[in-house]
């Protein structure tokens, strides 16, 4: 069995609260607790794809499915009452996780 790299692609908004966070990580508590949490949780997804619990796909925002094309979805709880979604997709020898917020 050959193992697929998997990699981790922030969407478009996902990317904006990672910036935001580490722009307030060096002043905030908060922040850098959440973001420790994301860098960690992205690194055992790495490890196991899906290490997230599962959303029912009949559960899936209609928003999701349209805008990120969205066919499963999983929830990953953080710090301070944070989310993180991801969601899987197969490029041929990449599986990647995108993440949203």
């Amino acid at each position: 069995m050959i193992m697929k790299e998997v990699r981790v692609i922030l969407s478009p908004e996902a990317e904006e609260v990672y910036k935001r966070l580490n722009a307030e990580a060096e002043n905030s508590k908060q922040a850098r607790m959440i973001l420790k949490a994301i860098n960690n949780k992205k690194e055992l997804i790495k490890a196991n794809i899906h290490y997230g619990e599962p959303i029912a796909k009949n559960l899936i925002p209609g928003e999701y499915k349209i805008k990120y094309g969205a066919t499963n979805l999983f929830w990953v709880e953080l710090p301070a009452f944070w989310r993180m979604l991801y969601m899987l997709t197969n490029n041929e020898q990449i599986e990647t996780s995108k993440m949203l917020f």
